[in-house]
């Protein structure tokens, strides 16, 4: 069995990743799949949490986090789709542009 402190480091790497991928990288898609690793980042600790404390909540709050996620994605990738098709480009810096 995986001992608490395992976990904790597990999802704080996994969490570490994602803020890199959404500093460094401008790509849309890129910064999608880092924003998602960073929910299952904190969705690992609250597991992993709930678990050890032998509670109930954490798992709630994790389906709750991942329904929102799920619904982050959706619009998301509906919102890319539609800037791709405006722009062959697809850097966040100048996404600002299409405003006008």
């Amino acid at each position: 069995m995986f001992q608490v402190e395992q976990v904790l480091v597990l999802a704080l790497a996994l969490f570490a990743t994602g803020v890199f991928g959404v500093l460094v990288r401008r790509d849309p898609v890129v910064l999608f799949i880092s924003i998602e690793m960073m929910f299952n980042a904190v969705n690992l600790a609250l597991v992993g949490l709930a678990r050890h404390e032998g509670l109930v909540l954490g798992h709630a709050l994790v389906l709750f986090v991942v329904a929102v996620a799920a619904a982050e994605v959706a619009v998301g990738l509906g919102i890319i789709i539609a800037l791709f098709r405006a722009r062959t480009d697809m850097d966040v810096d100048r996404i600002d542009e299409l405003k006008g």
